[in-house]
């Protein structure tokens, strides 16, 4: 039997230029809930909804449930015409954390699309190492520099590239294993 993980990854997948991926709203809350909806129906009851308890990781606690809504009406209407403004935005973004688990994986995603939208440009994932993009996002709700810095020179213009996509779906679960 496959895990959660495999399972979601394979629709990571097939993502790829399918309509489902054409059909997501762009940077908002929405959007998000779709891409995660996607990923993880039937492998959580919570898929796509919006999480009702607080949540924390490593020390670091995410915004409280009860101002999540406010938060999301907050970060939805965030400018994402230049880079960094889509930066700031997914930053906002990962301090909200809305769901109980695959933030990082849907929001990768989420952020790759709004980059796609506006810039014409997308991360090759593959390019940043974990340890490095871990630490950044870690500190990234007192100072965003470093995620952006490190997310700017992972850019590229292959934004129809499968091989960029399929790396870095392989990239996205792998932040997500434990360990460096």
């Amino acid at each position: 039997m496959q895990g959660l993980d495999e399972i979601s990854k394979q629709r990571a997948v097939k993502l790829f230029g399918s309509a489902e991926l054409a059909g997501f709203e762009i940077g908002t809350t929405r959007g998000l809930q779709q891409i995660h909806a996607y990923l993880f129906s039937g492998l959580y009851d919570f898929a796509g909804r919006i999480r009702t308890k607080d949540l924390s990781k490593g020390g670091f606690r995410f915004a409280s449930h009860l101002y999540l809504p406010e938060s999301l009406a907050k970060i939805e209407r965030m400018p994402e015409t230049t880079f960094e403004e889509i930066v700031a935005k997914y930053v906002e973004m990962n301090v909200a954390h809305p769901f109980m688990e695959g933030n990082g994986r849907s929001m990768r995603i989420w952020l790759d699309l709004m980059l796609k939208k506006s810039l014409k440009k997308c991360v090759d994932w593959a390019k940043v190492n974990k340890a490095d993009y871990l630490s950044a996002m870690e500190r990234s709700p007192v100072n965003a520099l470093e995620i952006r810095e490190l997310l700017r020179g992972a850019q590229t213009e292959k934004i129809d590239d499968r091989d960029v996509f399929m790396k870095g779906v392989e990239q996205s679960y792998h932040y997500e294993e434990p360990g460096f």
